[in-house]
C-alpha cells in the first residue's frame, strides 16, 4: 500500500482462495497492513507473518483487541439493519478491507430490498478480493479509491452509476477513521453530497479507558510501519457527526450499542466506541 492503512478496514476472510491484485502499484507482504492484521484479529486466513507478529504485539499489550474487532464486526450488522429499517437501500462502504463471511451487501439484503452497494478502499489486495468475492450482479461495486480524495470518490463511474444523489445513502466508516489525520475531510465532502435522511455509521478506536496500553499499541502499528493509529476520544468522535444526528444510544462502546444481549463484561476496558446518525 502507497499510504499505511489509509483507506483500509479489516473483516474475517472468507474461506476462498487468495484474489491475486491486478492494478500497478507492488505490494509489501513484508510489511504489515491494517486490514490484514484486523483480519487475523477476527481469525481470517488472508493475513501474512508481517501481519500475525503485528497482531500478537498488540493483544500483548492490549488483549481485548481481538473483542473490539468483533463487536465492531457485530455492530456493524446492527447499524446496517438500522439503516435499512429506515428506509435507505444505498451504501457506500468507504475503507471496507477484506471480504467477511458476512458482507454489508447481505446484512442490507435481509433487511431491504433493492440495496445497492459500492465497496471502496485503497488497498489493491482488498480491493483484489472484493472483485473476486463480492461483486455479484448489477448492483454491486468495487472501488479502489483514498478517503482522502473524496470527490474522486464521488466522481467515479461505480459511484455515479449505483448512488442516487437524490436518494439517502449510509456512509460507513468502520474501523478505520482512526488511521486518518483528519477524517473531517471525507465526512464533510461526502455528507454535504448527501440527501437528507442519509446515515453516517462510525466505529472508532478510543484510549478513553486504557490510555496507557492503546497508546503502546499505536506505538507499535506506526513502528511496524502500519499505522498512524490515532484514537480520539467520545467528544471528538461526536463532533465528527457534525449535521448527522446520532441515533439513540448515542456513542457508546461498540458492544453495546443497540446490543439486545451485550456481552457480560470481563473487566476489559473498552477500546472502540460506535454510533449512527441521520441527516435531517
Amino acid at each position: 500500500m502507497s499510504v499505511p492503512a489509509v483507506g483500509t478496514r479489516a473483516l474475517a476472510a472468507v474461506s476462498a482462495p487468495r484474489a491475486e491484485p491486478s492494478g500497478d502499484a507492488p505490494l509489501a507482504l513484508h510489511r504489515p497492513a491494517s486490514s490484514r492484521v484486523h483480519d487475523h484479529l477476527l481469525g481470517g486466513k488472508d493475513n501474512y507473518a508481517a501481519d500475525r507478529d503485528l497482531a500478537r504485539q498488540v493483544l500483548d499489550v492490549l488483549p481485548q483487541a481481538a473483542d473490539a474487532a468483533r463487536d465492531g464486526r457485530a455492530f456493524l450488522a446492527r447499524a446496517v439493519r438500522a439503516c435499512a429499517e429506515r428506509g435507505v437501500r444505498q451504501f457506500l462502504d468507504l475503507g471496507c478491507g477484506l471480504p467477511a463471511a458476512d458482507n454489508l451487501h447481505r446484512m442490507a439484503a435481509r433487511h431491504v430490498a433493492g440495496t445497492r452497494v459500492v465497496y471502496v478502499d485503497a488497498d489493491p489486495l482488498v480491493i483484489a478480493h472484493a472483485r473476486a468475492l463480492l461483486v455479484e450482479g448489477g448492483n454491486i461495486a468495487a472501488l479502489r479509491a483514498d478517503l482522502r480524495d473524496p470527490d474522486a470518490i464521488l466522481a467515479a463511474p461505480q459511484v455515479r452509476r449505483l448512488i442516487d444523489p437524490a436518494e439517502p445513502v449510509a456512509l460507513v466508516f468502520s474501523c478505520v477513521l482512526h488511521f486518518l489525520p483528519d477524517p473531517r475531510v471525507p465526512i464533510a465532502a461526502l455528507g454535504a453530497a448527501a440527501a437528507p435522511g442519509s446515515a453516517l455509521v462510525v466505529s472508532h478506536a478510543t484510549a478513553d479507558h486504557a490510555p496507557g496500553p492503546v497508546a503502546e499499541a499505536a506505538r507499535r502499528y506506526a513502528a511496524a510501519g502500519a499505522g498512524p493509529l490515532l484514537p480520539r476520544g467520545a467528544g471528538e468522535i461526536e463532533r465528527l457527526f457534525g449535521p448527522f444526528a446520532p441515533l439513540s444510544p448515542g456513542i457508546v462502546p461498540a458492544g453495546r450499542w443497540r446490543a439486545g444481549d451485550p456481552c457480560p463484561a470481563d473487566g476489559a476496558a473498552p477500546v472502540l466506541y460506535a454510533g449512527v446518525g441521520i441527516r435531517s
